[in-house]
């Protein structure tokens, strides 16, 4: 028999965003995966937007997550570029539209400046440190990217992706066929 995927829980993605030396790094896994069963392994997690001046990634639903970044563009158009004004406008709009409430994903943005994490929870959170993680290997990736920042002199790039292999190792719903942006 085969299995049911109607309700079997998503598990689709790691992502880990870390900043050192002025430059940003978001490493993503490219694994999808429907209850026991791997779907994709080359997915694209994480993505430039804003003419490369942002750099996002996200966890839960595909669909759920493009929709969320095609209206994070627009506020950042019509904000100017200002990534937390922008984010704090789409936070209110996912927690106040019907619509948007029902969306499942979870995004890491950042740019030059500022790294957030942005939920339809209403959650917009700056880290205290230069690193965010999400997704199913998240908590795996964070204690390997932390370490890393504060034992290692790696550029940006390379912690986010040791951080993201650590946690292809540990975490069964997280590849290693990774996706790794910079910001300069």
């Amino acid at each position: 028999m085969a299995p049911d995927h109607s309700r079997a829980a998503w598990r689709s993605t790691t992502i880990v965003a870390v900043r050192r030396d002025g430059k940003l790094a978001f490493a993503g896994d490219g694994q999808v995966t429907v209850g026991d069963t791997v779907l994709k392994r080359t997915a694209q997690k994480v993505r430039r937007m804003s003419d490369d001046k942002v750099l996002a990634g996200y966890a839960g639903s595909a669909a759920d997550a493009l929709s969320l970044f095609e209206r994070l563009e627009r506020k950042l158009e019509e904000y100017s570029g200002n990534l937390p004004r922008a984010c704090l406008e789409l936070v209110k709009d996912w927690r106040t539209d019907r619509a948007l409430r029902r969306l499942e994903a979870l995004l890491v943005v950042g740019d030059a400046n500022d790294l957030l994490l942005v939920s339809g929870t209403g959650d917009l959170i700056r880290p205290d440190e230069d690193v965010l993680a999400i997704g199913s290997g998240g908590g795996y990736a964070l204690a390997a990217a932390r370490m890393l920042l504060r034992h290692t002199d790696l550029p940006a790039a390379e912690i986010a992706r040791e951080a993201l292999l650590a946690a292809a190792e540990i975490c069964v719903y997280t590849n290693d066929a990774l996706t790794v942006e910079v910001l300069e």
